[in-house]
């Protein structure tokens, strides 16, 4: 059966995958959601356990996407794009991290990124024409979004970031590649940056004549991969152990597919959301009240979101009911000093390297331990600790941290990206400036 697809605003009114991946935002500024997920079958449940990461894909997206992409092309897409490992390492008894920065940006958003980038290319393969990929970044998901369209046939990305807000590496990641990629350096925070894309998409006629697609994870095919890792995870505890995922979060898109997962079936005891100093989500979990605020700037910079999109999605899957969304999801916020003691301190009792955004996950697992003694926490750390090498070597001192090939080898690249301000309007010039 094909999928449909509901905007978190119109829940009566569907698309199907093509319009919902292409066009990514509703008119009506929602979300697109899907119309329904059941549970995987007995047969997936009776063998998951010995299924590789990649087979695992093949049957989490089927289960989502239904038969809206034929067997063959989604079992291709996800085995060419879900082909590195997230390894789950115990670092002491029942306190595990799932490392998801094996891909080749070095963070979790290579899983979403390259199975976008094929999905994509599959569903336009009959289109004319550029497609116009817009992706927001705090910091890593600009990096895998380039990488992954780097050179694809047929489509032209372009990636907002804040000025002075991201990371030196991850900076080099958007701004070196050059060929398709176009960085914009835009003076304001990411919640400018994702407000911008969004307006783009509300203007539907300049959005339908450059063909506008979003990358972020304001686009549902962004989080059907990242449900993968958290069936990944779970077979690898001991058999009966059900997981509490501790997730840092800003947009919320990775938790979020939590629950996708878990609707699907996969039993988890409870989701724990980390946050920095941008507490929007752990301040209405405890006081029942969504007060979106300007974002602050942290160390833990992928999280420095003040305003998050995905909580939409969130509403949704827990029908708007606080209650609900309370009794399934915890809430956590941590500032930088506690993260930067807490680098430090797992690396002296360990010999464990977290980064600043595992480090604020580590300390909302410690945190849900102290009531929750027998939890089996899992942490997910969503980018290598080399892409915030300042912060590390100032914490754990110089050298501490081994920088891999392909991120080293940016250093020395130079810089291109384009600086542009916060204002809706030159940017919509400025994009129809493409074609002229």
């Amino acid at each position: 059966m094909s999928q449909r697809f509901y905007s978190t605003r119109s829940p009566d009114q569907f698309v199907d995958v093509k319009e919902a991946v292409l066009r990514s935002l509703p008119a009506d500024n929602g979300l697109y959601m899907p119309e329904s997920i059941e549970p995987l079958s007995a047969d997936f449940w009776d063998n998951w356990r010995s299924l590789s990461l990649p087979e695992i894909g093949f049957e989490v997206a089927k289960g989502i996407f239904g038969d809206s992409v034929p067997a063959e092309q989604l079992e291709k897409i996800v085995h060419e794009s879900a082909n590195f490992p997230a390894p789950l390492v115990t670092v002491r008894e029942r306190e595990h991290v799932l490392e998801l920065f094996h891909g080749p940006t070095l963070a979790f958003k290579d899983f979403g990124a390259r199975f976008m980038a094929r999905l994509m290319g599959w569903l336009t393969r009959e289109d004319e024409g550029l497609l116009t990929v817009l992706v927001a970044t705090s910091g890593d998901t600009g990096g895998a979004v380039a990488s992954a369209f780097h050179h694809v046939p047929g489509t032209r990305v372009v990636i907002l970031y804040p000025q002075g807000k991201v990371s030196g590496l991850q900076e080099k990641q958007l701004t070196t590649l050059g060929g398709n990629i176009t960085a914009l350096e835009i003076d304001g925070t990411f919640d400018d940056c994702q407000r911008l894309v969004k307006s783009a998409f509300l203007q539907r006629e300049m959005a339908e004549t450059l063909n506008l697609t979003s990358a972020n994870s304001i686009n549902i095919s962004r989080l059907v991969p990242q449900s993968f890792y958290y069936f990944e995870a779970a077979k690898n505890l001991p058999e009966g152990v059900k997981p509490t995922f501790v997730i840092p979060s800003g947009n919320f898109g990775n938790l979020t597919a939590g629950l996708l997962a878990e609707k699907l079936g996969l039993e988890v005891e409870r989701f724990v959301a980390a946050t920095n100093r941008n507490d929007v989500v752990p301040e209405y979990l405890r006081e029942g009240e969504y007060r979106p605020r300007p974002s602050v700037a942290t160390i833990s910079n992928a999280m420095d979101v003040g305003a998050p999109s995905n909580f939409a999605r969130m509403e949704s899957i827990f029908g708007h009911e606080w209650e609900s969304m309370k009794e399934r999801v915890a809430g956590f916020a941590y500032d930088d000093q506690m993260t930067r003691d807490t680098i430090r301190r797992i690396r002296e009792e360990t010999g464990y390297t977290l980064e600043p955004h595992g480090a604020v996950g580590w300390l909302a697992a410690e945190a849900w331990r102290k009531s929750n003694p027998e939890a089996h926490t899992v942490v997910l750390e969503t980018a290598h600790p080399a892409k915030f090498l300042d912060v590390m070597e100032e914490e754990l001192g110089e050298g501490s941290v081994e920088i891999p090939e392909r991120l080293g080898c940016l250093a020395h690249l130079e810089k291109v990206a384009y600086s542009m301000g916060p204002d809706e309007e030159g940017f919509a010039e400025w994009l129809r400036s493409l074609d002229e």
